[in-house]
C-alpha cells in the first residue's frame, strides 16, 4: 500500500506535505483494518501540482514524470508484492495514476488505486484538510495564520483555475474556510476516508483506469 501525496502550498497555515500526511494516515488505517497482511510503504511525496506553482513552497514534477515514476515503482514492487494499491491524497495526481495503473494492469500486474475522498469536502486547505491536520498533526497547524479563502464551488472556479491556477481565484491559496475546522471533525473525516478505501480494496474491482470502485 503506497501513500501518494504532493509538496505544495496549503495556505499560510498548513504544512507543504499535507496531502502526503493524509494519504499516509489513510493507508495505515486501511492496512490495520484489512484481513491480509498489507505493508505500508514510505510515501511518494511529490506529485503533479502545477495549479499551485504560483505559490512558494510548491514542487511539482508534472503528470508525465509522475506517470513514469509510478509505472517503474509498480514494476519493481510487483516483483515481490502480490498486489499493489496506491492511496492518493492529491487530486492533481489522478491523470498520472489512471495511465500508470492501467499500464501496470495491462502488463499483468495486480495494481489499483484508491482516492482519499469524503462527501461534502471543500477543495484545498479549507475546512476539510485543516480538520484532518488538526487531528493528525495538531502542532503543525498554524491557527493564528489561517485565512478564509474562496468558498465558491470548485466547478464554478475551474475555468479561471485552468487559465491561472489556484492563484487566479484565491490570493492566499485557500479554497474553503479553515476557520471552522476542528480535530473532532478531522477524526470523523479520516474515519470516512478509511472506511471508503477499505471497501474499495476489499471489493477489489479496478476500473479501466485502475481506480478501485
Amino acid at each position: 500500500m503506497v501513500p501518494l501525496g504532493s509538496t505544495e502550498q496549503h495556505g499560510p497555515h498548513l504544512p507543504l506535505d499535507t496531502d502526503t500526511r493524509v494519504a499516509t494516515a489513510v493507508a495505515r488505517g486501511v492496512a490495520a483494518r484489512l484481513e491480509h497482511d498489507w505493508l505500508v510503504a514510505p510515501a511518494i511525496a511529490y506529485g503533479a501540482s502545477g495549479e499551485h506553482q504560483s505559490f512558494p513552497g510548491t514542487i511539482s514534477i508534472g503528470t508525465a514524470a509522475l506517470t513514469a515514476v509510478l509505472v517503474e515503482y509498480g514494476r519493481s514492487a510487483s516483483d515481490w508484492a502480490g498486489r499493489l494499491v496506491f492511496v492518493n491524497g492529491h487530486g492533481g495526481n489522478a491523470a498520472a495514476l489512471n495511465v500508470a495503473v492501467a499500464t501496470l494492469r495491462s502488463e499483468g500486474r495486480d495494481a489499483g488505486w484508491c482516492p482519499c475522498v469524503v462527501a461534502g469536502a471543500d477543495a484545498h486547505a479549507g475546512h476539510t484538510e485543516t480538520s484532518l491536520l488538526l487531528h493528525i498533526s495538531p502542532t503543525d497547524v498554524l491557527t493564528d495564520r489561517w485565512l478564509v479563502g474562496n468558498r465558491v464551488p470548485v466547478a464554478e472556479l475551474l475555468p479561471s483555475m485552468r487559465r491561472g491556477g489556484v492563484a487566479a481565484v484565491s490570493p492566499v491559496g485557500v479554497l474553503g474556510d479553515p476557520t471552522t475546522a476542528t480535530a473532532a471533525e478531522g477524526r470523523r473525516i479520516l474515519g470516512e476516508m478509511v472506511d471508503g478505501c477499505v471497501r474499495r480494496v476489499a471489493r477489489w474491482m479496478p476500473g479501466a483506469d485502475g481506480m478501485l470502485t
